[in-house]
């Protein structure tokens, strides 16, 4: 069965946002006009989203394709419904360990019966999202962060705990020194309230190609 494919969407904001941090910040004007005609994009399913970020925690890129390969051919339908029919016996010899599966089990539990509500979710504010993500089994603040940024196109993140970021702030604002949680947050603070996209420029910085998730 072939993994299901979503249409990309775009922030509407993306143009204004990386205008406004060029005119802020003269070392994010350089990333903006390198990076012109390419921009943040959401594949807009939520489950799908989460659901692939927990299959490929601690492993490599290409182990977390095949092993996500290999969960959509026998779940048939990514979606809580299908997963919780399977239950966790069902999904044993995917590739999958066993506490990944307990979380991708829980994880379409809290869909299912509405612990985790995407038609809420344009209400609430990112630190209370989060903050309900994080009631998902496998799921922490940097998933979380990630998912506010990369599915809901959310803004304003910016994912302190990030190596990327914390790599690329200390290249290109601090002479290379790593920065602490404290100056990392100084620093993003130029970036407000586009330090998601500051954050994605200063991801691809580092990698040529446009960063996903």
């Amino acid at each position: 069965m072939i993994s299901p494919v979503f249409s990309e969407i775009r922030p509407d904001y993306w143009e204004a946002a990386s205008q406004a941090l060029a005119e802020a910040d003269p070392l994010m004007a350089e990333l903006v006009e390198r990076h012109a005609g390419v921009s943040l994009a959401s594949r807009g399913d939520p489950f799908a989203t989460l659901a692939r970020s927990i299959v490929g925690q601690q492993i490599s890129v290409k182990a977390a394709d095949s092993v996500w390969s290999r969960f959509v051919d026998r779940v048939g339908s990514v979606a809580p419904a299908p997963l919780l029919a399977l239950g966790g016996e069902g999904l044993a010899g995917c590739g999958l360990s066993q506490r990944k599966i307990e979380y991708l089990v829980d994880l379409a539990a809290h869909f299912a019966d509405g612990r985790l509500d995407p038609a809420g979710w344009p209400q609430l504010d990112d630190a209370t999202l989060i903050e309900e993500l994080c009631t998902v089994r496998g799921i922490g603040r940097w998933t979380a962060e990630m998912f506010l940024i990369f599915n809901l196109m959310r803004p304003d993140v910016y994912p302190l705990d990030d190596i990327g970021l914390q790599r690329a702030v200390g290249m290109r604002y601090l002479a290379g020194e790593k920065p602490s949680r404290r100056v990392l947050a100084e620093v993003g603070e130029r970036w407000r309230p586009w330090r998601s996209v500051a954050t994605w420029h200063l991801w691809r910085s580092l990698d040529p190609l446009p960063v996903a998730y």
